[in-house]
């Protein structure tokens, strides 16, 4: 079992499934708080780096397109400190994030996990009902029924409109974008036969903001729409190349020897994962 916690949260790996705890500081994003514990099983995971930074850096998981709706819905660009699948890392844990990524690549590697799409969410959806505010209104989902309520940010043509309330079985997309620069950020309906309007802030299908980068939990709505919205059969994955899980592992063996005469793994650490890796060694 492999395990890194920090103030920014806790990531356990125990072969089967990757478990994901926000930390529980005030400087945890309101999304990560809202969403809360994540189990992420292997077959779900598409990748996993180590990004590192002056003051130590990022782990940050990638997830196979169609595993998780709101990892589809936001497509890469929620940033820290709101995705929920990317953790802060300080610069005294930095070896242990990079040994913690390994772990997981390499699992990858001796199960050869499939890298495509998936047919069905392996990830829950959000519950409904779900609301989220942020900048001109709020979006209520129940999950037969949008409704966006304008607050007093909302434009003169909102306003004017009044809520705006449409089906499910009416909605043929939804997009989410982060605020960033000049431009807003905005969680918006596409629906059947309608053209959106030129800005967001017209547009009666739309909540926009312009303060809070990443719309407090906006993007759970979206994801929790997207979720339900019919599913697009997805393109059939090219057949996996074939690798030498042998080598792989004893590979791996090595490196760990490494890592525990350098100090970066205890004796009990070392013990359990080259444990782990022996076995995967005999079932391949």
């Amino acid at each position: 079992m492999a395990e890194i916690a920090v103030p920014d949260g806790s990531w356990t790996f125990n072969g089967e499934m990757l478990r994901i705890v926000p930390g529980g500081g005030k400087e945890v994003h309101e999304l990560r708080r809202t969403l809360g514990e994540v189990t992420v099983p292997l077959e779900a995971i598409g990748g996993v780096t180590f990004e590192p930074a002056r003051k130590g850096g990022h782990l940050r998981l990638r997830l196979r397109k169609g595993a998780d709706a709101l990892h589809d819905v936001v497509a890469g660009t929620l940033g820290p400190p709101a995705d929920p699948y990317r953790l802060a890392v300080p610069k005294d844990r930095t070896g242990a994030a990079e040994y913690f990524a390994d772990e997981i690549r390499d699992t990858l590697l001796v199960y050869q996990t499939p890298a495509g799409p998936c047919e069905h969410y392996l990830l829950p959806v959000p519950d409904v009902p779900i609301s989220a505010t942020a900048g001109d209104g709020t979006a209520f989902f129940d999950g037969e029924r949008v409704r966006l309520e304008w607050s007093g940010w909302a434009s003169t043509e909102k306003e004017k409109a009044g809520p705006q309330e449409f089906p499910l079985s009416a909605v043929a997309g939804v997009e989410w974008k982060p605020q960033s620069g000049m431009s807003y950020g905005t969680l918006r309906f596409r629906i059947k036969g309608e053209a959106p309007a030129q800005t967001p802030q017209k547009d009666l299908r739309c909540v926009s903001w312009g303060i809070q980068p990443y719309g407090g939990a906006t993007a759970l709505v979206a994801a929790a729409v997207h979720a339900r919205l019919p599913r697009e059969t997805p393109e059939l994955p090219p057949p996996p190349v074939s690798d030498d899980v042998h080598d792989a592992v004893l590979r791996r063996l090595a490196e760990l020897g490494q890592l525990h005469r350098s100090g970066v793994l205890t004796d009990e650490e070392f013990s359990a994962a080259k444990q782990a890796m022996i076995r995967r060694l005999q079932e391949s």
